[in-house]
């Protein structure tokens, strides 16, 4: 594994070192692919996305000025190109009306979470972040998923400070109102209601 800094790549790759772009596309594919994905939710079009966007930053490198990180300025790339491949495609589902959801109930949903095997309970986070709205799905992965501070994602959304932490409150309660649909027999189970 390399454990230089991006910027020593990205030094590498503006020296005429081509192939220590690769370095970063292995180091962020994975996180770039699932924001994509979980914006635009669909494989095919995330894969195509995820791909113009390790492109357009490879093009683009020279303008990298490293005001930001490397990996807030890639994301910003990746999501504008969702955004755009949303515009232009008709395969795209939009997000479906989510019902809010008390502090108690989150309580009992993240009690039923924890029953689940590690697997089971990623696969179901994963599947319900796909139901947020683009933009919300997109906040909740960069600030729980890849840990990016609220002044970050302000940079790669485009949206003011306020604007972020609304939106990241609201879409947590969302989040835990489509978990509590999927984990709702459980939930039952555990107040002696189940059938």
């Amino acid at each position: 594994m390399n454990h230089q800094p991006d910027q020593y790549y990205i030094d590498q790759v503006l020296e005429g070192n081509v192939n220590a772009f690769s370095v970063l596309v292995e180091k962020y594919q994975s996180l770039v692919y699932t924001v994509v994905y979980r914006v635009v939710k669909n494989k095919e079009i995330a894969e195509e996305v995820a791909q113009d966007t390790f492109v357009k930053a490879f093009r683009s490198l020279q303008k990298y000025r490293g005001e930001a990180k490397f990996s807030t300025w890639l994301y910003t790339i990746a999501y504008r190109k969702s955004l755009d491949a949303i515009k232009s495609n008709k395969r795209i589902m939009t997000s479906e009306l989510i019902e809010e959801i008390n502090e108690g109930e989150i309580e009992l949903v993240t009690d039923a979470l924890n029953y689940l095997q590690v697997k089971e309970r990623k696969q179901i986070i994963a599947d319900s972040i796909l139901k947020l709205p683009e933009e919300e799905a997109a906040i909740v992965t960069l600030y729980y998923f890849d840990e990016k501070s609220i002044k970050e994602i302000v940079e790669i959304i485009g949206l003011s400070q306020d604007n972020v932490k609304i939106k990241l409150y609201r879409s947590r309660k969302k989040l835990y109102s489509i978990l509590k649909n999927y984990i709702s027999p459980e939930i039952s189970s555990k107040n002696g209601t189940a059938i």
